[in-house]
Formats: structure tokens, sequence, C-alpha cells
């Protein structure tokens, strides 16, 4: 049962593997597989581990879980799953973020704020100011007024390498939301020099800051609403605007972007869609993101509506494009929707 469990694991995202790292999986093994066959193992995991006294038990709920979010695309199912795990978030730090992480990821902005400032704190609990981190980002998703504290706690005392140029960012984006953008340009000035560039988020800070251009404020305000899962407040901020209120191509394009996502999730498809082909065109050629990620939104659009065909060449778009950032990941998930389309 230990080795089902992370061959199941193993046998469900192989198939979504990016092109360019397959020979890796070539060259030491001959591993083959599919999410069906990888969720039938982990719930035979399962299975055995509600009958018997399973070391592993709140581990294959949690392998469980992010295989729904990520690969199935399935939300509501991730976060039904992780609840069932018994985790313990005001007494286990890590169980605290893994709580908080779904949470955040399926667009529970509030129950992951609510679990963070739960979290289990004191000299007996080894410091994990990531936590914190998160905190702050829930929080700035929310626009609450506090939310620099955590994040300038984290980059105050984190020693380590990730997310210090991401979160130096994100208090930038605090005081620009707040109509500071003297601090906007300070904590900018502090991105580019502190920290370091492993992770993509960081990258995507570091970029911002090199580029030096301050965003467009309604624009960041849909964005950190819409990431904090209040798509009907991100929808009341850009309501009003039209395309032609901003100046540069990239707001533009990122207006018809940030509309589809936020008419997706508030289940009007057929704007969604219209807002998602505007993306794909005007943006085909963009380094952004846009392009390549609405055209994955489509595709889940369409799949979620039974038209295979559609979603295919939807998916078939987004790994025809090579946005400057987040390109493997999104790929992946068009690859994971193509498995799932068989």
């Amino acid at each position: 049962m230990p080795n089902k469990k992370d061959l199941g694991i193993l046998h469900a995202v192989v198939g979504t593997i990016p092109d360019e790292y397959k020979w890796a999986v070539s060259w030491l093994s001959s591993l083959e597989g599919s999410m069906g066959k990888g969720r039938e193992e982990l719930e035979e995991v399962l299975s055995f581990a509600k009958k018997n006294d399973f070391i592993y038990e709140a581990e294959i709920y949690i392998y469980y879980a992010y295989l729904m979010l990520h690969v199935q695309n399935d939300n509501e199912e991730a976060w039904s799953i992780i609840k069932k795990a018994k985790l313990d978030p005001t007494n286990n730090p890590l169980a605290c973020f893994v709580m908080a992480n779904i949470a955040m990821r399926t667009d529970r902005g509030d129950e992951a704020i609510n679990t963070l400032l739960n979290r289990p704190t004191g000299k007996q609990f080894h410091p994990f100011y990531y936590l914190d981190y998160m905190l702050g980002l829930t929080k700035l998703q929310r626009l609450d007024k506090d939310a620099n504290s955590y994040l300038q706690r984290y980059v105050d005392n984190y020693k380590g390498r990730n997310y210090i140029k991401d979160s130096y960012q994100k208090l930038a984006w605090h005081s620009l939301l707040n109509g500071d953008t003297d601090g906007y340009r300070k904590f900018m000035k502090l991105c580019k020099s502190k920290g370091y560039t492993n992770v993509g988020s960081d990258k995507n800070a570091q970029a911002e800051a090199v580029a030096g251009e301050i965003p467009a404020v309604e624009l960041l305000k849909a964005r950190v609403l819409f990431d904090g899962g209040r798509f009907l407040k991100a929808y009341d901020v850009l309501k009003d605007k039209k395309p032609s209120d901003y100046l540069a191509e990239k707001n533009r394009l990122e207006y018809y972007y940030r509309m589809g996502r936020i008419t997706h999730k508030l289940n009007r498809h057929t704007e969604a869609l219209q807002y998602y082909q505007i993306t794909m065109d005007k943006g085909a050629d963009s380094p952004e993101y846009f392009a390549c990620r609405a055209a994955l939104e489509k595709g889940h659009i369409l799949e979620e509506l039974g038209k295979k065909k559609q979603a295919k060449e939807a998916y078939n778009r987004c790994l025809s494009l090579s946005p400057s950032d987040h390109k493997v990941g999104l790929h992946q998930q068009a690859k994971a929707g193509m498995r799932r389309l068989k």
C-alpha cells in the first residue's frame, strides 16, 4: 500500500509532463500512466486506510487533494477531500499550511485567513514564517489595511531564499492600492535589490521591478480581489471600465483577460469565451501570459460543457503559445486537459 501511494501519484502525473522534460522520464524509467490509473490506485489506498491503522492516512488524503486540484482541475473535490483528512491546523503548522493553501487555491480566501490567524504558535513549534507570507497575501487579496504587517514580518525574519522579492512586490502593491505611490516605488526598489529569482513568483516580481511600470490601479485591485475568490467585487471594479481607458497595449490586453477570468468564475460562460477569444487574438504575439492562460481557461469551459473537439482545439492553442512567464505550468495544465478528454 505505501508503494501504491507513490505510484498512484506518478502514474497520474507522468502524462502531463511537458515535452521538454520527457527525456528525463525515458532516461530514468519506462513509466507510463494516466489520470484514471493513478486515481484508481490512490482510491484503493484510501479505502485501505479507512479500514486499517495506516501511518500514511493523512498523507494520502493530501496527495489525492492536490491531484484533484492540479491535474483533475476539480476545486470542489479537492476541498472535500482535504476536509476529510482529519488535519488539525490549530495544533500542527504543516496541517495549517496545507489547509490554508488549498483554501487559497479553491477561492476560499476568508477560510484561509481564519485558518492562518488560528495557527499554532509558541516555543514548542519551529518557526514557520511562510505562514506569515500566506497571511499577508490573503489579507492583501481582501484589501485589509494590515496585510503589510505580515508581509513585512516575513521579510524581516525569514532567512531563506524564496518569496522575498514577491513579498516586496506585494508590499508595493499594498502601498499603491492605499494611494501611496512613493511607497510603491520604495518597495519595488527593495524588490530589485533583495532576494533571489529561483521561483516563478520571484522572477515575476523582479521583472515588474526592472520594467519600472506602475500598474493600473483598477486592474491591480480587480486582480487581487479575484485571486482571493471575491469575484463580484472584482467585477464591480471593472464593470464601468473599457479598453480605451488604458493607453498601454499591455493594460488593454489585461483588461480583456481579467474580464474573461471574472465572468468565467461568475458562470457567465458566453461572455467569458468572448473575452478569452479577444485575449487570444490580440495577445498571441505578446510576451505576457494572458493569451496562453485564456486559451487554457477556454478549454476548461468547453470541457465542462462537453464540447470535446473545441476543448482540444483550445488546449492545443495553449500549447502553441510560449509566454515569457508561466509557460511550463500552463502547458502542463493543458496536457492534463488533453489527457482527461481521452
